[in-house]
């Protein structure tokens, strides 16, 4: 599967924003690439794309291109996720959110047992995590809430995993998830609400997007 393997400060610089790819560094304005260098990378990255005006078009595809990266997902599944969003019933621009939360990648990251997404992806990729008891290597699987997740007891003592948990204990963790460190594993207890998640993304220039 298709996959970028650059360096991902620099997607960050291409938004002009932090997408927090990079675990603590991207907290460290000393470490973070968007703070040292607030400006798109290449060669005219300094000079502002010429100092062109971005079309309606170009906007939608920058918030599209924000919240790809930043939640690690490919441009087809992204786009069969929107499509579920604007089935549902509510808010499109919510609906996408909250779906986007429950992938048990996502999950794995907000409960602290990985301090990005990509790490995150990673260890539920090599069987490190199991759902309600069931060991799970897909990181698109939807979490729902109340559902148990936990670390393979094989892999407790894993380096980044500790490392990970002593992290996110002193930065503290999301208001809507619940951690039991002592059982490595933690759970859902609601879907978050948009304002909550904190994302630098207008879900509805996304929604529009791909309504043309």
């Amino acid at each position: 599967m298709a996959k970028y393997t650059g360096p991902v400060c620099r997607l960050c610089r291409r938004e002009r924003t932090k997408l927090f790819l990079k675990g603590s560094r991207c907290f460290d304005s000393n470490k973070c690439a968007v703070d040292k260098r607030s400006y798109e990378p290449g060669m005219f990255g300094a000079r502002g794309r010429f100092g062109r005006k971005q079309t309606d078009y170009g906007v939608q595809l920058r918030e599209r291109q924000k919240a790809r990266r930043m939640y690690g997902v490919l441009e087809k599944q992204f786009r069969r996720l929107v499509q579920e969003a604007v089935n549902m019933r509510g808010v499109a621009g919510e609906n996408m959110f909250r779906l986007l939360e429950s992938r048990l990648d996502n999950v794995v990251f907000r409960l602290g047992f990985a301090v990005s997404r990509a790490q995150a992806r990673q260890l539920v990729r090599h069987g490190h995590l199991t759902l309600n008891g069931r060991r799970v290597d897909i990181p698109s699987h939807e979490v729902k809430v109340n559902d148990t997740v936990a670390i393979a007891e094989e892999s407790r003592e894993l380096a980044v995993i500790v490392d990970a948990m002593q992290v996110s204990a002193a930065s503290g963790l999301p208001p809507w998830v619940v951690r039991d460190d002592a059982g490595f594993s933690g759970s859902l207890t609601r879907l978050p609400r948009p304002e909550e998640i904190g994302a630098p993304v207008d879900p509805q220039q996304i929604i529009e997007l791909y309504s043309r």
